[in-house]
């Protein structure tokens, strides 16, 4: 029994955006068809010139539960993912209490998921000095892969790795063909933050590109050497690029994301004292970022994930403004999308441009590329209906994250989520969650 079709103009299947008919049942898409039989009896619903488009896939979340959930914690974030199209987020190992290093945290983990998981949702397990003996646990239990820093990590409980913990690490994850995502920053007291707390340029000198660039240089040495699945996350630097396309181009199994923030905002135009820019690594100038612009072009970055990493906004500074002594993190999982379109519609990039960003490359990171991120006859009818031309202001009234501080408010942005299935199942509408406690928990096991 078929349970329904959405017909519309605007249609993004893998050959593109087309007039089609998707035929969904049982939560899977059963169909893609140019026109709807006769003999097909179902309830169509005429989406007209919006488009349907595979559900958004945030791999890069902190959702901060256990034991810092008042920071996010998993009711609002997955509130937030789904009233921004969001369909599957993959959680970060730190800033939850225990973090993710051990198998018995996984366990308080995933208990800390019962009744407010509104959306889907998988794990990264931790890498930090002298955890080499949970790897193997933590993936039978189910994380899609590991997360290290190469620097603090703001967490003083999930130190970060050197090279020789990599070195006993890496093999083992090789061994399972999971990816080890990393925070590529390696610090040196070289250069130290000096003069004003509040000046945004020194806090942007205080952590350099070369950071990231010496970091970078050392993953691709090792991914080499292991040949094992590697992930540069947030990329800022721009002067990674060359090398990163070079590693790829000699077949290394390296894969690079950047952030929203990256690409929307520049360092020129964050005022002193606005701590609420505040990340790591840092926003840098418009020259470089406009480079990231042409990495995501030529496919040298494969995508974009939000990095949302909320805190309470006491922890922020704002009336201090002092960004050296201000949480790093930046507040933007419901605006994933609409951050995104806003910015690449301004430099002619098209709708298959950021379904590739949003869904399909990240759902190949994760070991989902076989269900989800595509409308494709047997993938999961994760599903979100956008109207590209629509714009919205954000407002701290429309956000459903815990604390409504983010660099984006009073942003008028394009691009406005009408509809969010999970499995078919609708679970926000025109600004209404219709539907809780839709999601399910996402681990390799899936079939």
């Amino acid at each position: 029994m078929v349970d329904f079709a959405i017909k519309g103009n605007n249609i993004l299947t893998p050959a593109g955006l087309q007039k089609a008919v998707v035929v969904l049942k049982n939560g899977l898409i059963s169909d893609v068809l140019k026109d709807l039989p006769p003999t097909i009896d179902v309830e169509v619903i005429d989406i007209y010139d919006k488009v349907l488009m595979p559900g958004v896939i945030d791999p890069h979340v902190h959702i901060n539960e256990p034991g810092r959930t008042d920071w996010e914690g998993f009711d609002t974030a997955t509130r937030a993912a789904i009233s921004g199209g969001l369909t599957t987020l993959v959680d970060m190992p730190l800033n939850s209490s225990p973090v993710t290093t051990s198998a018995a945290a996984f366990d308080q983990k995933l208990a800390a998921t019962a009744g407010q998981l509104h959306t889907n949702c998988g794990f990264w397990g931790g890498l930090v000095p002298g955890n080499t003996g949970e790897i193997e646990k933590l993936i039978a239990k189910g994380v899609l892969g590991f997360k290290a820093f190469l620097t603090h990590s703001g967490i003083d409980d999930f130190p970060n790795v050197n090279e020789a913990d990599l070195r006993k690490a890496m093999p083992i994850i090789a061994k399972h063909g999971l990816p080890l995502l990393v925070h590529c920053e390696l610090s040196t007291d070289e250069i130290l933050a000096t003069g004003d707390v509040r000046s945004y340029q020194n806090y942007l000198s205080s952590r350099p590109a070369e950071w990231e660039d010496k970091a970078i240089s050392l993953l691709i040495r090792l991914c080499e050497e292991y040949n094992c699945r590697t992930h540069i996350v947030h990329l800022s630097s721009a002067s990674s690029i060359e090398p990163i396309a070079k590693a790829k181009q000699n077949g290394l199994p390296l894969t690079v994301e950047t952030a929203q923030h990256y690409l929307f905002f520049n360092a020129e135009t964050i005022q002193d004292g606005q701590t609420q820019f505040k990340c790591a690594p840092p926003i840098r100038e418009k020259e470089n970022n406009d480079q990231l612009w042409v990495a995501l072009r030529d496919g040298t970055i494969d995508f974009v994930a939000t990095d949302h990493s909320p805190a309470p906004p006491d922890l922020k500074l704002l009336q201090r403004g002092d960004f050296m002594k201000a949480w790093g993190g930046i507040a933007s999982l419901q605006l994933a999308l609409p951050v995104l379109w806003t910015a690449a519609r301004q430099r002619g990039f098209s709708i298959t441009d950021i379904a590739r960003w949003l869904s399909e490359k990240p759902a190949q990171l994760t070991g989902l590329s076989h269900q989800k991120g595509q409308i494709a006859i047997g993938y999961d009818a994760d599903l979100i209906v956008w109207d590209p031309l629509n714009s919205f202001t954000v407002s701290e009234e429309l956000l459903q994250h815990k604390h409504k501080m983010t660099p984006y408010l009073h942003q008028e942005l394009y691009g406005v989520v009408e509809q969010t299935y999970l499995g078919g199942l609708k679970v926000f509408e025109n600004g209404t969650i219709s539907q809780l406690n839709a999601g399910k928990l996402i681990t390799p096991f899936m079939k």
